[in-house]
C-alpha cells in the first residue's frame, strides 16, 4: 500500500514544509558541523606542515610514507591546483594522484623507482608553486615562525573545507538521519543489529535494523556487486521468507542537484527487482529540495518515502 507516493495533492504542502526543515537545520547545525571539521582540518594541516618541515622538503620519501597529505599540499599553492590539473602538470599518472587521495596509499603495484620518480616531480611542483603570500618563510629561506605556521595552517584548512564544504554538509545531515531513524524504531521496540550476528540482510531477526548494510544485487551478465543501503528494517512480524524494508537518507539543500541524480534510486530498485523479484522495496527516507519532479519520477518507479518532518509516517511501512 502506497504511502506517500500516490497523494499527489499533498506534494506541494510537503515539499514546502520539508524546505523549511532543511533550512532551519541549516542555520542552527552547518556552521557548527563545518567549523568542526576545520578545526579537525586545521590539526590535519599542522601535521602534514611537520611531515614536510613546513613545506621546505617534500621528499619523494614523505610523500610516499604520508601520501593522504596530496589533497593539502594541493591546496598550499598560488592558485591551488585541482586534482585533475596536477596530473597534466606533473605528467604523472592519474592512478597515482587517485591512490593518494582517495584510497590513502601509493599504487601497490608500482614500481618504485617509478614512484619515486613521480612523488618528485610533484614534490618539485608543490615547492615550486607554493603561495608565498601564505607560506612567507619560504623567500626567506626558513621554516617560519609559530604564529606564522599557524596562521598558514588555518589558511589552508579554510580552502580544504571550502573545496568539500558539500560533502562535509551532506555528512552531518546524514548521521542525524539515520539518527532520526534509530530513535524512532527503538522508543518502538527495536534494536540495532549486532556485528557479525546477521549473515546478509535476509536473515536479519525479527525488531532489528542496520545502517550502511550492503545488499547484493546481480547485473548483466550475472556480475554481482554490493548496494550500500542506508537504512535495513526487518519488521517484528516477519514471516519467513519476507524481506526487510530498504531506505535511502537523502538530503538536499537545492532542487537543481536532485534531479540530476533522481536516477540512482531507480537504478537501485531495478536491480533489486531483477534479483529478488517485485516484492523487494526500497524506499525514501527525505529532507529538503524534493520538487514535483523528482517526486514524480520515483513514484512511476513504485518508489515511497517518508518525510522528515513527518517521521511517523514510518508507522504505515508496517514498523
Amino acid at each position: 500500500m502506497a504511502v506517500n507516493r500516490n497523494k499527489v495533492d499533498q506534494w506541494k504542502a510537503d515539499v514546502a514544509k520539508s524546505v523549511d526543515y532543511y533550512n532551519h537545520w541549516f542555520m542552527t547545525f552547518a556552521p557548527k558541523a563545518f567549523r568542526d571539521t576545520r578545526i579537525e582540518t586545521k590539526k590535519q594541516v599542522e601535521q602534514a606542515l611537520q611531515w614536510t618541515e613546513n613545506l621546505t622538503n617534500i621528499s619523494p620519501e614523505t610523500l610516499q610514507c604520508h601520501p593522504s597529505i596530496l589533497p593539502m599540499l594541493r591546496m598550499t599553492t598560488c592558485p591551488p591546483i585541482a586534482r585533475d590539473r596536477l596530473v597534466g602538470l606533473a605528467g604523472v599518472s592519474p592512478n597515482l594522484v587517485k591512490n593518494m587521495e582517495i584510497d590513502k596509499r601509493v599504487p601497490p603495484k608500482m614500481k618504485h623507482p617509478e614512484l619515486i620518480k613521480q612523488l618528485k616531480i610533484i614534490g618539485d611542483i608543490i615547492e615550486k608553486m607554493v603561495d608565498p603570500d601564505i607560506f612567507v618563510w619560504k623567500e626567506r629561506g626558513d621554516k617560519g615562525t609559530k604564529d606564522e605556521v599557524d596562521r598558514a595552517s588555518i589558511i589552508v584548512a579554510d580552502r580544504l573545507c571550502g573545496a568539500v564544504a558539500d560533502p562535509i554538509i551532506r555528512n552531518a545531515q546524514e548521521q542525524r538521519q539515520l539518527a532520526a531513524i534509530k530513535a524512532w524504531l527503538e522508543a518502538r521496540g527495536y534494536r540495532e543489529l549486532n556485528p557479525g550476528e546477521a549473515k546478509n540482510f535476509l536473515s536479519m531477526p525479527n525488531g532489528t535494523f542496520s545502517f550502511r548494510f550492503n545488499v547484493p544485487v546481480e547485473l548483466d551478465g550475472g556480475k554481482q556487486v554490493n548496494i550500500p543501503v542506508d537504512a535495513v528494517i526487518m519488521r517484528k512480524d516477519a514471516k519467513k521468507g519476507d524481506f526487510p524494508a530498504l531506505f535511502e537518507a537523502k538530503s538536499a539543500g537545492d532542487f537543481t542537484n536532485t534531479n540530476k541524480r533522481r536516477k540512482e534510486e531507480a537504478v537501485k530498485i531495478q536491480q533489486l527487482r531483477k534479483t529478488y523479484g517485485d516484492k523487494i522495496t526500497f524506499d525514501l527516507f527525505l529532507c529538503g529540495y524534493f520538487d514535483s519532479g523528482y517526486l514524480g519520477y520515483e513514484a512511476a518507479e513504485g518508489i515511497d518515502w517518508v518525510w522528515e518532518h513527518r517521521i511517523d509516517d514510518l508507522e504505515q511501512f508496517g514498523f
